[in-house]
């Protein structure tokens, strides 16, 4: 009963982390959806120079860490230049994760963009609608609906992998479960805090479901 106690006396501090979790989520997916679009509309683009550029970029941040990422722009920029400096580690860890899921929704919107057919294309040019025309009205309507079930995935991968900005001593549930551990030298914060985890993927799944449900062209 103590011990109960004790976790119950807790929850208000990991609730304080939950709320940094949860807005670097949504803001950082939110931020990487629009740039992956973008980057998605480039990697398809006739220009050899644009498509080059955004297949590196989609390269790079999808084959490199993105701890290692989260390390080089908060530590490692201020001593590029003293002007890159960082101070906000929320800032930061936004710019690294939207930076970061910005790859992975780009390789996501595209598929669901290619996966339009081309017929439709062709009907649009035969009305002598412009490409911006075509992708705006058209295509990029439809790959809505397609989006939903993989960037909902994404969503709950970056969920979880918010846990990494502790490293960089941003106050989310992690970095507060190791100080709660270490002020009172007990291993049981780490219990209330995955079950913190559990009940908020719970809830974003369930979301994510019904907007599925709702809106998915996939049954």
């Amino acid at each position: 009963m103590k011990l109960l106690n004790t976790m119950i006396s807790w929850i208000p501090s990991l609730l304080r982390g939950a709320k940094i979790t949860i807005l670097l989520t949504l803001l950082s997916v939110a931020a990487g959806i629009v740039l992956g679009l973008f980057l998605a509309l480039g990697k398809m683009s006739k220009s050899k120079v644009i498509r080059h550029y955004c297949s590196s970029y989609i390269f790079f941040f999808r084959g490199t860490p993105l701890l290692m990422q989260l390390y080089f722009i908060y530590y490692s920029l201020p001593q590029i230049h003293k002007s890159l400096t960082i101070n906000n580690g929320f800032l930061a860890a936004f710019i690294a994760f939207a930076l970061n899921n910005a790859a992975y929704s780009a390789e996501i919107i595209r598929a669901a963009i290619q996966s339009i057919g081309k017929g439709q294309r062709e009907a649009a040019k035969a009305l002598g609608m412009t490409y911006a025309q075509t992708m705006r009205i058209i295509i990029i309507p439809q790959s809505i609906r397609r989006l939903i079930p993989p960037l909902g995935n994404e969503f709950i991968m970056v969920l979880k992998d918010v846990s990494l900005v502790s490293i960089i001593a941003l106050t989310d549930i992690t970095k507060v479960t190791k100080s709660l551990s270490s002020t009172t030298a007990s291993p049981w914060p780490y219990v209330p805090a995955m079950m913190l985890y559990l009940v908020i993927t719970a809830i974003f799944t369930y979301v994510i479901h019904k907007l599925e449900r709702k809106y998915s062209v996939y049954e």
